[in-house]
């Protein structure tokens, strides 16, 4: 392969003349008179300002931005109509503001929001978007700031065109922040999360989110900290031979930002729903490029992990080691959704108790990562279980990274106050993945009963 340069100052000229022929009228906005400018935009060492809007203006500049209007359920079962009205899309006070409203319509709870694009006016390859937002509270609330290509087609509809997910966040705990690459086909997801606390957290004051693509490497950061790094994503269509790396994100992508109102993944607003407080506000958006970026890249190789000398490629399964359980290594136990419990290794076992079982099979869970699945081979999975009383347990292998496609699906187990070995055999019929993830499910069913684990295997057969 030849080397290319992607020179950016000729991207930046293409640009401001793109700026400059966009026009538009916009409707009164709530905004009054135009607030104090900001200071200068900052320069960041290495990089050359490509645009940016500081929002000083009393209302959208639609040179930069499009409003994208949808009816309910276009996405995600989301239930807002995305509008063009300055009701749900304005400039105040130096910040654009996306606001979600909730109505009436016949008879029925009907909601408005906004959605902004820089779709065909501020589309860039590569460089580094920095956005400073605070997010809103509230149960059914989602913002975004996320990236997507100006031509969706290129490769194929989504998830085979890319989506770069800078920044999401659930209003129904504004505690954590997502970052997200998704790509495939099938469906690969690698994703990056980040916690902050009382005075800290995402809904109480403005936090700076940003991504640097490059050609072969993405980085996500919030307030400066590294939060995922991605350098192995693959795009093509099912069944066929995957597109040259470093496809889908090998071209133009735009910035877009949104209040979602229900969904898939946030779930629907309720009665503790404030919706007075219901706004997405953006501070800034500016984006950033190199003098230049090498092209010639290749997907770097990640070897699959060698099974222990006995064959296992569990770590630390007969629990010996009191590992840390809240780290990426090794054994990890999660909450989610309402899940209460704890986890703790002793004398040999692990040692599962939890209080509220959550609203999802995952609201309590443990998991471990790292395994490596490759297609044609064949897995065995044992493990000895029992509980303080009868209950129910969710044994399966995801894909973390394949759109948590299930390399063994999702088994519903009997436990017992006495102990049971149980074994299951599985074929791996997907792609080859170095990051399957075995998980113990603990949530839903009204089952808090304590549970006791070990001996835990898998092996290649």
């Amino acid at each position: 392969m030849k080397s290319r340069t992607i020179i950016s100052s000729i991207l930046a000229g293409a640009m401001l003349l793109s700026l400059a022929s966009c026009t538009g009228a916009n409707p009164t906005t709530p905004a009054t008179e135009a607030p104090a400018a900001k200071t200068e935009t900052p320069q960041l060492e290495g990089y050359n300002l490509l645009w940016s809007d500081e929002f000083d203006g009393t209302e959208m500049d639609q040179s930069k931005w499009n409003y994208e209007p949808h009816e309910p359920g276009w996405t995600n079962n989301e239930l807002q109509e995305y509008t063009t009205s300055t009701d749900n899309v304005f400039v105040r006070d130096g910040k654009l503001v996306l606001k979600a409203i909730k109505t009436d319509k016949d008879g029925h709870e009907y909601y408005t929001s906004g959605k902004v694009t820089g779709q065909n006016k501020t589309d860039f390859l590569y460089g580094k978007v920095v956005v400073s937002a605070k997010v809103p509270e509230g149960q059914g609330l989602w913002p975004a700031i996320w990236m997507m290509p100006k031509d969706e087609s290129y490769y194929g509809q989504w998830p085979k065109c890319g989506e770069i997910d800078i920044m999401e966040s659930l209003g129904n705990d504004t505690t954590t922040s997502y970052s997200t690459l998704h790509y495939g086909e099938p469906h690969g997801e690698q994703q990056g999360t980040i916690v902050k606390t009382g005075d800290e957290s995402f809904s109480a004051k403005f936090h700076e989110y940003s991504v640097e693509w490059e050609p072969g490497e993405m980085r996500f950061y919030t307030d400066g900290e590294l939060v995922l790094t991605c350098n192995d994503w693959f795009t093509a269509v099912q069944g066929e031979d995957d597109k040259p790396y470093p496809a889908p994100f090998d071209q133009p992508f735009f910035v877009q930002m949104n209040l979602a109102v229900g969904g898939n993944w946030p779930g629907n607003p309720d009665a503790t729903t404030d919706f007075s407080k219901a706004e997405f506000e953006i501070d800034y958006v500016r984006v950033y490029q190199k003098d230049a970026y090498d092209t010639n890249v290749t997907k770097p190789e990640k070897p699959f992990r060698e099974a222990l000398p006995d064959g296992n490629f569990i770590r630390n399964g007969d629990f010996s080691v009191a590992e840390d359980l809240t780290d990426d290594v090794d054994w990890k136990f999660l909450l989610f959704n309402e899940g209460v419990g704890e986890a703790e290794i002793k004398d040999g076992e692990m040692i599962i108790t939890s209080s509220k079982c959550g609203t999802e099979e995952y609201s309590v869970q443990l998991v471990h990562p790292d395994l490596p699945m490759r297609k044609g081979h064949s897995y065995k999975i044992t493990f000895d279980i029992r509980a303080d009383e009868p209950r129910k347990c969710i044994v399966c292998v995801s894909a973390p990274n394949a759109g948590w496609i299930r390399y063994f699906p999702d088994t519903s187990i009997d436990l017992t106050t006495e102990w049971q070995t149980f074994e299951f055999n599985f074929d791996m019929t997907e792609k080859d993945d170095n990051n399957g993830r075995l998980e113990f499910n603990m949530g839903k069913h009204g089952d808090t009963a304590t549970i006791h684990i070990t001996n835990v295997r898998v092996e290649e057969v």
